[in-house]
């Protein structure tokens, strides 16, 4: 199986996706719950790791990081205290999954407690309530993993391009896309909110500032096919029609967004260059239809072992 940018086909294990999608946001509620709020939500969310999704280091207990191993198919807890416990991934129910996952972190001398219902779902179901069997199909899983490390090595080269605010690269659970966003250093219009399952408070924190956004779905919510995206919120007048790259990139009017689809990437000559270009190409015209300051928030993309040239 290649490891470079896979084949996703999303129908094909859009339930599998979707428990993924639950068991991200119990673990992710658990940091949530347990770690000190800091801007946009950054505190809450988990990272491309070598092995599939991590917490990093939640400040409970001893200190305590989760890891998704989407390899070998295993939540692992660890404990800077040296205690470890982990939870087998297969077929199970979120009910299940949420039960053992509590059972981990009281194991690993955490605290397991936490909110029990799904974010940004509509008719969600509370975790303990959600008794129906998922499946698991563990080689679409690893799949999507490798994707993620494809999809992540582009966007953290490109967050380099920019000195102003610029969120890390990172996996928000309610949505359950990789996303990275840029800052134009200016307060936003207060946002409406009214994200399912989603409290009007934490979205507006969330959009406080002006922002042009990209990342990545592995499908669901109205695309059903795997895309990248790119936004800007507030959306400047004449965003839709600016013109963008690679061919295959298009606004979507009713997601009031650019897709772009992940096999149009894929499949090109050069993926990582075709991704780039989405990248360039719709921030660019978020930053120059939305007026933000070039000089004062744009660098040269940056490269190993070489100091950002001062001017």
């Amino acid at each position: 199986m290649s490891t470079t940018w896979p084949e996703i086909p999303f129908p094909a294990w859009r339930e599998s996706c979707a428990a993924l999608h639950l068991y991200s946001q119990i673990v992710g509620k658990y940091r949530l719950a347990r770690t000190p709020w800091v801007n946009h939500s950054w505190h809450a969310t988990l990272y491309v790791s070598a092995r599939g999704l991590s917490t990093s280091l939640v400040p409970d207990g001893s200190g305590i990081e989760i890891t998704f191993d989407l390899v070998n198919h295993v939540v692992i807890g660890e404990a800077a205290d040296g205690r470890r416990a982990e939870i087998p991934l297969g077929p199970m129910s979120v009910a299940d999954f949420h039960a053992r996952f509590r059972d981990l972190v009281a194991r690993l001398g955490g605290t397991s407690e936490f909110d029990g219902r799904p974010n940004e779902i509509p008719d969600a179901i509370p975790f303990q309530d959600d008794t129906e069997a998922r499946p698991y199909d563990a080689d679409a899983i690893t799949r999507f993993f490798h994707a993620l490390v494809a999809v992540s090595r582009v966007f953290s080269r490109f967050r380099t391009g920019f000195i102003g605010k610029v969120s890390p690269v990172h996996l928000f659970w309610g949505s359950f896309d990789l996303a990275v966003t840029r800052f134009s250093g200016r307060r936003a219009p207060r946002h409406p909110g009214g994200i399912p399952n989603l409290p009007d408070e934490v979205t507006r924190e969330a959009y406080s500032d002006e922002v042009s956004s990209a990342g990545f779905w592995p499908g669901g919510g109205g695309v059903d096919f795997p895309a990248f995206y790119s936004y800007a919120y507030p959306t400047p007048t004449g965003f839709a029609d600016a013109p963008v790259a690679p061919a295959g990139a298009a606004f979507d009017a009713k997601l009031g967004e650019f897709l772009l689809p992940y096999d149009v990437v894929r499949t090109s000559a050069d993926p990582e260059a075709a991704l780039m270009a989405f990248l360039e190409s719709t921030y660019r015209a978020a930053a120059d239809l939305g007026a933000w300051d070039h000089d004062a928030l744009e660098c040269a993309i940056g490269h190993p072992l070489r100091p950002r040239p001062l001017t």
